[in-house]
């Protein structure tokens, strides 16, 4: 089943305090009404002004609904959004780059390879022919095979926290500390386990972050592998990192992904040769 259902449920969201049922329940709605017509528009202009009539709401006022239902800013979940469709047309249709880029929206070549080599980590060539290569139980086995070595040069110290997911899931789960609650751009410090359970990010720069995690199902297929729609999701933070130290939730529980998550961009398998090379056990 599609997780991206209207009436899908909302991860995280509780009323504010002396709000009634009925209000929580009314910018829900909205926001699910716009989510849906972004889903339907991604190749054209759609203003904030447009999303905003659509909720029935002042622009400044479904900005901040928005955020407080999904997390980020609107423009910026669309964003990923477009990012996504650009992923799947690379890798399910022969358009050339040039074409996916107008399919998405984007009108300038250039602005659409420099986003989307920053948010998904390499260029679109690049992660078109990553398909052709990918294969997630082989990298899951040779991760597992580095468990020992990894555990006495790379899990020593940093950021520790443990993941719980549904009972039954064999694959293997990401684990990333971003600046926003949404999995673009490289993190600031990752870990993959093969299971569920601890993991540990090294120290990195001072500073607010959330810990994103997601879980994939053992398969070698590449299209599942590098678009993730059935990946489980889960999140935790914000958490401040200061000296090396940090506070606040790193635990993280996996589930199913709903209308209101945003889109993973970010290509798991690249970030995870880059975190086996970085131990010099494989190249690039």
């Amino acid at each position: 089943m599609n997780a991206f259902q209207e009436g899908a449920t909302i991860p995280f969201q509780q009323p504010s305090v002396g709000g009634r049922a009925c209000t929580v329940a009314t910018r829900t709605k909205a926001v699910e009404r716009v989510i849906l017509e972004m889903r339907n528009r991604l190749g054209e202009p759609f203003s904030l002004q447009e999303m905003a009539e659509i909720a029935i709401m002042s622009p400044y006022h479904f900005n901040r609904v928005f955020h407080d239902v999904v997390g980020i800013p609107p423009r910026l979940f669309l964003g990923a959004l477009r990012l996504e469709a650009a992923k799947r047309l690379l890798l399910t249709t022969p358009l050339n780059v040039i074409d996916v880029c107008c399919e998405v929206g984007y009108d300038s070549l250039g602005t659409f390879t420099s986003r989307f080599t920053d948010f998904v980590g390499l260029p679109p060539t690049s992660f078109r022919q990553m398909a052709e290569r990918v294969g997630l139980s082989a990298f899951a086995s040779q991760f597992e095979s580095e468990r020992d070595y990894l555990g006495s040069s790379l899990r020593q110290v940093g950021l520790t926290g443990r993941i719980s997911a549904p009972g039954g899931f064999d694959g293997l789960i990401f684990v990333g500390l971003f600046q926003l609650p949404v999995s673009q751009t490289r993190p600031a410090g990752c870990d993959f386990l093969t299971s569920p359970g601890e993991y540990c990010i090294r120290p990195v720069p001072d500073g607010l972050y959330y810990v994103m995690a997601a879980a994939l199902n053992n398969t070698n297929d590449p299209m599942s592998t590098l678009l993730t729609d059935n990946a489980l999701r889960g999140k935790a933070g914000p958490l401040r990192v200061e000296d090396g130290m940090f506070t606040g939730p790193a635990d993280v529980t996996l589930r199913e992904a709903s209308l209101f998550d945003p889109p993973i961009i970010v290509a798991l398998p690249f970030l995870l040769t880059q975190r086996l090379a970085a131990t010099n056990r494989i190249a690039v």
